[in-house]
């Protein structure tokens, strides 16, 4: 293939950029390369959706989401990715993510947290969450369709909240963004894939809408960044998963915090444009090929 985003992406030495597994866009990067079956009923996601939801039969399929299911699902995929973390600037790769959750203790995260990566595989957000020892009180906005695919429940017991379209109405978004608000005043984490869609084992970095950094400077929370990033699938690793399929390991960078003194345009886009250049630099990115941003 002659993806012109590949032709002339300059990655790191030793940093690995697997094949191009499918026919990646070149001109338009928020394109949904797949298309899901939507055959699980979920409700309607307009104004009436609790968005915030702290009932008792959620708070318990949280606490078992993130103590039990995501700590099995971690170990799942360290034995068929090699899944494992590090932190920039260290040579030592972690096996487990505790050495990752000592780490961020150093820094100010007393109001949470925006944990930011790009969006690669089916199981990203699982490599994040596990990397920093997430715990219930994380809350994930995504893409309304898919909470009616098969991995619906799934994204509703780590914190998945629906982003309601514009279809919705204002009052929709409206409920939306005060459950926000009120799970900011109670200090949770956001996770957020600025990226939007998902491409799988796509090596550049593509532009990144503005919502987290928004939110960001709103709730003066820090964006700490992430990338998920590939190796050869070789070795041992050939038995435990599809020999087509790289192996993945994810490098966490160090928090980058809002100036809420600045313009809230200004301090925005300084955000996004400082959380793309760190994760092209986590992911060995020398050249991307993409913009920060479309806006």
């Amino acid at each position: 293939m002659e993806n012109k985003r590949y032709k002339d992406l300059k990655v790191t030495a030793g940093t690995y950029v697997p094949p191009e597994k499918m026919d990646y866009p070149e001109d338009d990067p928020y394109v949904g390369l797949y298309k899901p079956v939507y055959d699980r009923d979920f409700p309607a996601v307009d104004a009436s959706y609790p968005y915030f939801d702290m009932s008792l039969r959620t708070r318990i399929l949280h606490f078992l989401a993130y103590h039990i299911i995501l700590r099995i699902l971690g170990w799942i995929l360290r034995f068929k990715y090699g899944l494992r973390w590090q932190i920039e600037g260290e040579e030592k790769w972690h096996r487990s993510s505790c050495g990752v959750r000592r780490w961020l203790k150093q820094f100010d995260l007393s109001r949470g947290a925006i944990t930011i990566a790009n969006h690669c595989y089916r199981h990203d957000c699982a490599s994040v969450l596990t990397a920093i020892h997430a715990g219930q009180n994380t809350r994930i906005p995504m893409f309304a369709p898919n909470f009616r695919t098969k991995d619906g429940f799934f994204m509703e017991i780590v914190g998945g909240v629906p982003i309601p379209d514009k279809e919705a109405g204002l009052s929709a978004m409206k409920a939306f963004n005060t459950a926000f608000d009120r799970y900011n005043e109670l200090g949770y984490w956001f996770h957020i894939f600025p990226e939007a869609k998902r491409w799988d084992w796509y090596k550049p970095l593509r532009p990144f809408q503005k919502g987290a950094f928004t939110m960001s400077y709103k709730y003066n929370k820090p964006i700490l960044p992430f990338a998920v990033t590939y190796r050869e699938r070789k070795g041992i690793w050939r038995l435990f998963g599809p020999k087509d399929e790289p192996c993945t390991q994810v490098v966490i960078g160090k928090p980058i915090y809002p100036d809420t003194t600045q313009p809230r345009a200004v301090e925005t886009e300084r955000l996004l444009n400082e959380t793309h250049a760190t994760i092209c630099r986590l992911a060995g990115i020398e050249h991307n090929t993409w913009p920060s941003s479309l806006l």
